[in-house]
Formats: C-alpha cells, sequence, structure tokens
C-alpha cells in the first residue's frame, strides 16, 4: 500500500513538471502538502501552490562550483615555490646544502606523482590545477639543469667535458618548449588533435628516467660522494637517455599530427 501511495505521489509530480492534470481530474497543483523524492536526477519539489522547485542533484552541486584550491592544487603551487629555494640551496655551502637541494627537488618528484593521483581518486581535478601541472613541472626541471650547467661535475670517467650536460639539457629544455606550443595548437583544434598529443608511454618513461637522473646528478655533488664515480656515470647515462626518449616521444607526437593533417 505505502509502495502504491509513493508512486502515485511521483505520477503527480510528474505531471506537474509536465503541466498535465492527474487521471482524477484534480490538478496536480492541488495536492495539499509538499511532496520530495528522488528520481536519480535530482529532487522535485511540489508545493500547495502549485509551484514547482527540481534542484540538481548532489553530485552536480559538488562539481558546479570546483574550488579553486583543492588539495592537489596546493601541492602544485608547492612545486612552484619550491624553485627559488633550489636555487638558493643549490649555491650555498655547507656539508647541508646538497643535502637539502637533493630533498628539495626528491620531495617535488613525488608531489608530481602524488597530486595527480589524488585528483583521480578523489575527483579533486580543476581546469586550474591541468594547467599549473605542467608548468610546476618544466620550473622545476628546467630550473635544475640550469643549475647543473652552471657548476658540471667533475667525474673522472669522462674528464674535462664542458658540454656534457649542457647537451642534453638543451635538447630536454627545447623538447618541452615544442611541445608546449604543440598542445597550445592543438587546444585550438577538434578533439582528434588533442588526442594525438595525448600523453604516450615514451613521455612518462621520459619522465621517469629524467627525474631520477637529476636526482642522482644532484646527490653526487656532496663531497662524501666526491669517489663515487660510478653515480655521475649512472647520472649523466641516465640523462642521456632521457634526452633520447623525449626527442623519440616529439617525433611520435608530430608523426599523430601529421597523419591527422593529411586526412
Amino acid at each position: 500500500m505505502a509502495a502504491t501511495s509513493g508512486e502515485s505521489v511521483r505520477r503527480r509530480a510528474g505531471d506537474a513538471v509536465r503541466g498535465r492534470s492527474s487521471p482524477n481530474g484534480d490538478a496536480a497543483s492541488s495536492m495539499g502538502s509538499l511532496y520530495e523524492f528522488r528520481n536519480g536526477r535530482g529532487e522535485i519539489e511540489v508545493n500547495g501552490s502549485g509551484i514547482v522547485k527540481q534542484s540538481p542533484p548532489p553530485l552536480l552541486q559538488q562539481s558546479g562550483t570546483p574550488k579553486l584550491l583543492t588539495l592537489p592544487t596546493v601541492l602544485t603551487i608547492g612545486r612552484v615555490a619550491a624553485v627559488p629555494l633550489l636555487v638558493s640551496t643549490f649555491y650555498m655551502d655547507g656539508w647541508w646544502a646538497t643535502t637539502a637541494t637533493t630533498g628539495i627537488f626528491l620531495l617535488a618528484a613525488i608531489t608530481d606523482w602524488l597530486d595527480g593521483y589524488i585528483a583521480r581518486k578523489m575527483r579533486l581535478g580543476t581546469a586550474f590545477g591541468a594547467f599549473l601541472d605542467p608548468v610546476a613541472d618544466k620550473l622545476m626541471v628546467s630550473a635544475t639543469l640550469v643549475l647543473l650547467c652552471t657548476k658540471p661535475l667533475k667525474c673522472a670517467v669522462f674528464g674535462d667535458v664542458p658540454w656534457l650536460l649542457a647537451a642534453p639539457s638543451i635538447t630536454i629544455i627545447g623538447r618541452e618548449i615544442t611541445m608546449s606550443s604543440v598542445r597550445e595548437w592543438a587546444a585550438s583544434q577538434n578533439g582528434r588533435a588533442l588526442e594525438a598529443v595525448a600523453v604516450n608511454s615514451f613521455g612518462k618513461w621520459k619522465t621517469a628516467t629524467q627525474m631520477t637522473a637529476l636526482t642522482v646528478l644532484l646527490a653526487s655533488r656532496d663531497p662524501r660522494l666526491a669517489t663515487l664515480s660510478f653515480l655521475v656515470a649512472a647520472g649523466v647515462g641516465l640523462l642521456y637517455i632521457s634526452a633520447g626518449l623525449a626527442v623519440w616521444s616529439l617525433v611520435v607526437y608530430m608523426k599523430r599530427i601529421w597523419r591527422l593533417l593529411l586526412k
């Protein structure tokens, strides 16, 4: 009996929304009390004066006006703010300076993964965060590459090679500038262009090797690790691998775009 009564309420409210009368000839607006029910798309309220109000579902209420400073966005802003600290500690003297510089960069690399994970897991992604995240990454990586080039590492394995770090650094930074321009162009085109520049597996491997290489190179500046030449060699080797992956991923992106333009 209760289910039948509830169904009657739903039919009457639906008639009121569509502007129809009930089967008994009475307008749905003649119902004397306030009825509320959920139909999966929101909440409909019908009162005695015939006023019908439909409120949005709870999910839309939460996502309709997203917060600007969600947790992932705060983490991303923290990475941007950490760049001046990275530069400052890099040029400081003392046993703690190298550790601080390496720690700042390593923490930035961790939050780079963490903010994306939180944004996907908790659905806290925002347009501002999506814009700022790659900017923060490029700032941190570019600053670190430039810093390492200003104070080349001494390694017996490579000897005195001035361009040892400059070559992969210019390659990586140049690739990032090119991809930023390409993605900006793709954003002004159709959806297929955006799909063509979506992050691929080469880009992910490039980022992983790049972060590992820079962490190792920053840590190897510690005087206590000066005798570990293999550590510097490993960092330089990973940096060149990262530069190679960066160029290869750029080639893959450009091939996709070329095929798109030919269609």
